[in-house]
């Protein structure tokens, strides 16, 4: 997907007026009718903010490794477990149950393309 077209869709998502659908896992995910295609899909607006970001920081480099943005492809997306932080819930006479917050590594390439 280009650069300009991963933007716009992020955008959409957190405008709620276009949905990312789930193709798998979507027993308990609501229908919509807003885009023809798949029926089900939800509307992340904290991933799609945190993406668009990482959209950004991938634009600015592209700029000033010189490359020209208007024809940046981005090729390659992956997410990976990152490492755990640990946490606890407090509990009744003086207890506690650990709650384990597990963070995410995203990583993201874009390639110049010849049009």
């Amino acid at each position: 997907m280009r650069l300009d077209q991963a933007k716009t869709l992020l955008e959409a998502v957190k405008e709620k007026k276009r949905y990312i659908a789930f193709r798998r896992y979507n027993k308990e995910v609501p229908h919509h009718s807003l885009d023809e295609g798949w029926y089900a899909g939800r509307f992340p607006v904290k991933a799609a903010t945190q993406i668009l970001f990482l959209l950004e920081e991938l634009e600015s480099n592209a700029e000033y490794k010189g490359l020209d943005v208007d024809r940046l492809r981005i090729v390659h997306a992956a997410s990976q477990r990152g490492m755990k932080t640990q946490r606890h819930i407090s509990r009744a006479h003086g207890s506690a149950t650990p709650y384990l917050n597990t963070m995410v590594h995203i990583e993201l390439m874009g390639y110049e393309v010849a049009e």
